[in-house]
């Protein structure tokens, strides 16, 4: 069980979180009862002023301590731990107390419920009416649950327990999140509210006598602080929160994602070509020609496609960089072709980018001034003739972007790679560096131009010398040769 825990974690890409504030007499048993079914794990220590310091000091690099020096409360805690997480490419994070309320050997219970529900937040479900139970979580939990079942016309037993998983991609509430107890049904609230998925599973828990409980638990300033914010998420609720779940409800539908689709195709291309036209038309009538002004502009769009790939409703996007890509040295950067989102998705990892576009795109007459002042180039009208005007891109410091199958492949494999990619490695003696797109065919197929929900997950390779000859002595061999290692590495 211990070993298909580990494993399921590791493939799901999830860490454990534990924020501690005083609780040195619990904290290390918890995380050793933890290191057997999940390796990864983030304890946040919240300025504690007892040895809880000292004690995670004394469990070595088996574990990730974030510190800070005063108490903030468990919503900062969190916010914190979920930081960590995400900067250590995570995708999801248990979150469990570290004062031994929890039982740890109850970890394979959310393994299994992440395989099954990857992209939902997942609650644990305690029995209320146990044993031991102290009175005043008993009612502060239905009091919650009362509340949020008004607040998000959903019911779940337990909306106080600190035992869950949180999608980190899909984590929503955590700009306004408050810093202490109620934090947790903030995010729960806002969770709801953008459509995620909750999930309720049954846990059990443990409560000590009294006379050997640490709680930070105020009865009368935390339920003063529950009720003020369940006011305000009341407001909230009437003038946002109902009109956003009926959004999502609306995305479910056909009708919805074909709206989708066309508002995320159509708004990308009109801020990407048309909203700097004016601009554009500005700099050519007064002969201002700056290579700043090109690099400002390059820089908008790599954010701007960025932020809308990862604000796709349902859509997740996942970026691995496991070789540290920069792209701080020019490149031919090769990508397999699934999609009308796989510009959107390659141009978004770096202003340092420029792409060959298709011919009747490249002199359309709304495209061709903002195309031209970029030096996108048509793929199609002989690289032979585009050799030197590339080699003046790629001076100036852009990598060059080419599809190699030429065209989307509509059942995402990989169909036959043309020569171009490679002849201009040879000729401008430029380094090539791989892209692998998973998801984008499925999430906006060619045949069934609708978005639906899924992922995108996107891989950059390691970087290949123009002098590696590894692949092939000329251009013609590493056609073929980088033809069969994408089918290999996408089949």
């Amino acid at each position: 069980m211990t070993e298909e825990s580990l494993q399921q974690f590791r493939q799901s890409r999830t860490c454990a979180i534990v924020p501690t504030y005083n609780n040195a007499g619990t904290v290390c048993d918890v995380v050793r009862r933890m290191q057997p079914y999940i390796a990864d794990i983030i304890v946040v220590n919240d300025g504690s002023t007892d040895d809880t310091a000292q004690l995670l000091q004394s469990l070595g690099s088996t574990i990730e301590v974030v510190d800070y020096g005063r108490n903030r409360g468990k919503g900062y805690a969190l916010r914190r731990g979920f930081e960590r997480a995400r900067q250590l490419g995570f995708d999801h994070a248990v979150t469990l107390d570290a004062d031994g309320q929890h039982y740890p050997e109850e970890l394979p219970i959310f393994a299994r419920a992440i395989e099954q529900h990857p992209e939902a937040l997942i609650v644990g479900n305690r029995k209320l009416q146990q044993q031991n139970m102290p009175g005043k979580n008993t009612f502060a939990n239905y009091f919650s649950n009362f509340w949020f079942m008004l607040q998000t016309w959903q019911y779940l037993p337990d909306t106080q327990t600190g035992y869950r998983v949180y999608p980190l991609h899909n984590l929503h509430g955590l700009r306004w999140l408050t810093n202490r107890y109620e934090a947790e049904l903030e995010l729960l609230v806002a969770a709801a509210w953008h459509g995620v998925k909750l999930v309720s599973t049954p846990i059990r828990v443990y409560y000590p006598p009294r006379e050997e409980r640490v709680s930070h638990f105020r009865p009368f300033w935390d339920f003063a602080r529950i009720s003020l914010l369940n006011t305000v998420l009341c407001v909230l609720c009437v003038c946002y929160g109902w009109w956003m779940m009926l959004w999502y409800k609306f995305l479910t539908t056909r009708l919805g994602r074909k709206l989708l689709t066309f508002g995320v195709l159509t708004f990308s291309l009109l801020y990407a070509l048309v909203y700097p036209l004016p601009a554009v038309w500005w700099r050519q009538l007064t002969h201002r020609d700056s290579e700043l002004d090109k690099w400002r502009y390059h820089i908008l769009l790599c954010r701007f496609f960025r932020s809308l790939l990862h604000h796709i409703p349902q859509v997740r996007v996942r970026i691995d960089n496991p070789y540290k890509e920069t792209f701080d040295r020019p490149a031919i950067v090769i990508c397999n072709h699934q999609s009308h989102l796989d510009l959107l998705s390659v141009l978004s990892l770096s202003p340092r980018m420029v792409a060959l576009t298709n011919e009747w795109v490249w002199n359309f007459p709304v495209y061709k001034p903002v195309l031209r002042y970029l030096e996108y180039y048509p793929a199609t009208e002989g690289l032979e003739q585009s050799v030197n005007n590339l080699a003046d891109v790629v001076a100036h410091g852009y990598s060059i972007v080419i599809f190699p199958e030429g065209t989307r492949s509509a059942d995402c494999k990989i169909l036959k790679f043309h020569r171009g990619a490679f002849y201009l490695s040879e000729q401008l003696h430029c380094d090539i560096v791989p892209v692998y797109l998973e998801g984008p065919g499925k999430v906006l197929p060619k045949r069934d131009l609708t978005l639906q929900p899924g992922q995108i997950t996107i891989t950059i390779g390691q970087r290949v010398s123009a002098d590696d000859t590894s692949a092939g002595n000329n251009y013609r061999e590493k056609t073929r040769y980088w033809h069969r290692h994408y089918a290999a590495q996408l089949s």
